[in-house]
């Protein structure tokens, strides 16, 4: 039953105090993941088997950003079905807006020692910097460009996609295509990106050493923060009258037209903000990884993160955040340890989902529970009238 006074303090509290068994146990595996990080990387020495090694800090930061990513695919595939094949898109822009404050922030500590022209400019012989390079030096800037720019794209490409009812695999591939055109487009140099090579090179982040491990620490708490607060938007948006809508759309597109909901204004809104969240994952994700290049436009990636979502259970977001951890951890762990066979461990795992996991781990393992008690329940009786359950 819900609190009525936890409505009086406002609806964004009412939701932190009233999430679902499964959302409350995430957001305290997330802090207790979060906490310990910073614990076992600060306090506990390194010659304790309990440390966390730096290195692993940076890891378990790339995969959150991997998990909100994740996120802002379920939430518009598993609650308004829409099928987006190119989400790498938005995640690629996010995370090209940082990486542009990023290289300005290098000034004459490049190669070349130029103090306005990143280097990769200056090899190309550029002689000034280009237009939409200008205010990427100030970082409330760049903060802007890494929403502004992921979900003016998302508007544009929305609005007319979903005005004209471009629909199900049809709107899949045209996202497909869209990141594939982005891929080819930033692969150019005269593009001003770096060309094949991208923006690398980074050297500090309002002030601090990247490379420092007070830094690392702190964009691993930045990212978990991130995935935290995209976890709560996303669970407000869906458990609002606005989510209810979504999932109508989902279940029944042409029912809910008929009733008078303008379908694609909830499509294009909850397709913005979705876009908006994949640009900050990328953001969050460039100073841990120090690169970014026209790769990570690739249509295979945007395939994956639907793989993710997938893998944990679509439409219940905790869920895309459990398998895009598992997945890449996978990936790491089978790189490692069987180098010439991981691609096919890794294909035998989406298989075996497919085939023995339909609605994912968080969806298909609560019905395996719900049956073993249900068999159990059936052998009680049984064993009460034989005497056996006496004891």
């Amino acid at each position: 039953m819900k609190n009525k006074n936890n409505k009086a303090l406002g609806p964004f509290f009412s939701l932190i105090t009233d999430l679902p068994g499964g959302g409350k146990a995430f957001m305290g595996i997330l802090l207790a993941v979060a906490l310990y990080t910073v614990i076992g990387n600060t306090l506990i020495p390194e010659s304790s088997f309990a440390h966390v090694p730096t290195y692993m800090v940076t890891l378990m930061g790339k995969y959150l950003c991997y998990a909100l990513l994740a996120l802002s695919v379920d939430l518009i595939w598993g609650y308004c079905g829409i099928l987006s094949l190119g989400h790498g898109a938005f995640f690629s822009l996010g995370g090209y807006a940082m990486g542009m404050y990023l290289m300005r922030q290098i000034g004459d500590r490049g190669v070349y020692g130029n103090p306005e022209l990143p280097d990769f400019m200056v090899f190309l012989n550029w002689q000034e910097l280009p237009w939409y390079w200008s205010g990427f030096d100030n970082f409330f800037v760049a903060a802007l460009m890494v929403m502004l720019v992921p979900g003016l794209l998302a508007f544009v490409f929305g609005w007319f996609a979903f005005r004209s009812r471009v629909t199900g695999v049809y709107f899949s591939i045209i996202t497909q295509a869209m990141t594939y055109a982005l891929l080819l487009a930033f692969f150019r140099n005269d593009m001003g990106f770096g060309g094949n090579n991208g923006l690398t090179d980074f050297k500090d982040l309002l002030g601090f050493d990247l490379r420092s491990d007070g830094m690392r620490l702190g964009l691993f708490v930045g990212s978990a923060v991130a995935v935290a607060l995209g976890y709560l938007i996303c669970a407000f948006i869906t458990r609002s009258k606005f989510g209810r809508v979504l999932i109508a759309i989902r279940d029944a597109e042409s029912r809910t037209r008929f009733t008078g909901y303008r379908v694609e204004f909830y499509k294009l809104s909850v397709f913005v903000i979705s876009a908006v969240l994949a640009g900050i994952a990328g953001a969050f994700y460039v100073p841990q990884v120090g690169i970014i290049n026209p790769s990570e436009f690739s249509p295979a990636n945007s395939i994956e993160v639907v793989i993710w979502v997938a893998v944990g259970g679509r439409g219940t977001l905790w869920g895309a955040v459990l398998g895009a951890v598992l997945v890449n951890w996978g990936k790491s762990y089978f790189t490692g340890a069987f180098p010439e066979a991981w691609l096919y461990l890794l294909g035998g795992l989406f298989v075996c989902t497919t085939l023995f996991l339909p609605k994912g781990i968080v969806g298909t393992v609560p019905e395996w529970w719900a049956k073993i008690k249900l068999r159990l329940g059936r052998f009680k009786p049984d064993l009460i009238q034989t005497g056996k359950g006496d004891m």
